[in-house]
């Protein structure tokens, strides 16, 4: 079951969303790596962020590779792209089954249950009874938190990194700037896959402000030449990476994603966030970055504090949120300490 391709799965039946509306076909692009072992018990299920893809080991070195805390040749390591996405799973861009249109703005409401629906049938496909472990930040982590709470008995261990119970109104409000930089480019209208390319360009932007912290950019982007008057690096740094997403990604999908990233509540219709926790049964290791402006710490020890017998571990960063993506060596300290404890307990 290793291979360093990716894997296409189509849904069997239409997925019905949580919005009411319906995707008659979805299909789901997905890596492995490693083998499953005889005990099935070495499984190792990552939930990506906003913009990455199923490719773990291309976007998460350092924790996932050879030599790092989850090696393929002990773990049988499965990641599958989102709902909505554009890196091969059933999103705004792909074409309707019965009439080859494509969606672009019009795709239906998506939230992080309906991401989690397409990942459980894909376990299903699989025929995988149990994964050792679910792990995911950001987006991921919501991901792996609302699966964690509808499959209490299919997850022996839950890792949640820099995320939260429910979207907070800081992080929709970041959100929604970014929207209204894409809805501002009148080129999200004309339905062509380069639509809202110059939006999303300043999205990132935006968006970046959130993913990092103050002393990141005064220690990267300050300017050495203090006679300078214009252009300086945190400029360009800024144009940087909104032309280095607008080349891999669409705006369709970033606005479909973050408006599901929006959606995010355990709590609904489940009595609130305590009790949906209070449902989780997995071993649970929850870490927050001293310096995340877009999910602060006390988001991550809400969970810790409401799913039973969580470990709760701060990582001193000044990356910011995007620390749980570059801090690999203080996560694997965080893991090794709590694979023991669990373990020991």
């Amino acid at each position: 079951m290793s291979s360093e391709e990716p894997h296409l799965f189509r849904l069997p039946r239409p997925l019905r969303l949580e919005s009411g509306a319906a995707l008659p076909r979805v299909e789901v692009t997905y890596h492995t790596y490693g083998r499953l072992n005889a005990a099935r018990d070495n499984v190792v299920w990552v939930c990506h962020a906003l913009t990455a893809n199923a490719d773990v080991l291309s976007w998460w070195p350092g924790l996932f590779g050879a030599g790092c805390h989850f090696d393929p040749a002990d773990w049988f390591i499965v990641c599958a792209n989102v709902l909505g996405s554009c890196y091969g799973t059933t999103g705004p861009l792909t074409p309707d089954p019965l009439t080859e249109h494509l969606a672009y703005q019009h795709f239906p409401l998506l939230t992080i249950r309906d991401m989690v629906a397409a990942h459980e049938a894909l376990r299903e496909h699989l025929a995988l009874t149990s994964v050792h472990t679910l792990i995911g930040g950001s987006l991921g982590g919501q991901q792996a938190v609302e699966w964690a709470v509808q499959r209490p008995e299919l997850f022996e261990n839950l890792v949640l990194l820099a995320t939260s119970a429910r979207h907070s109104a800081w992080g929709i409000a970041f959100n929604e700037a970014q929207r209204l930089a894409i809805f501002a480019d009148p080129t999200y209208e004309t339905a062509t896959p380069t639509g809202g390319a110059t939006g999303l360009r300043a999205a990132r932007a935006v968006a970046l402000l959130s993913y990092r912290s103050p002393d990141a950019y005064d220690r990267t982007q300050t300017d050495p030449d203090e006679s300078k008057l214009d252009d300086y690096l945190a400029s360009s740094y800024q144009r940087y990476q909104g032309d280095k997403l607008v080349a891999r990604f669409n705006a369709y999908s970033y606005v479909t994603l973050s408006r599901a990233m929006d959606s995010h509540n355990v709590g609904r219709r489940r009595g609130g966030v305590a009790a949906a926790l209070g449902r989780i049964r997995a071993r649970t290791l929850v870490v927050g970055i001293s310096s995340d402006v877009l999910f602060p710490p006390q988001e991550q020890q809400l969970l810790a504090r409401h799913i039973r017998g969580a470990m709760y571990a701060e990582m001193d960063s000044h990356f910011g949120h995007d620390g749980f993506l570059i801090e690999t060596a203080q996560i694997t300290q965080f893991l090794e300490r709590f694979y023991v404890q669990s373990y020991v307990h």
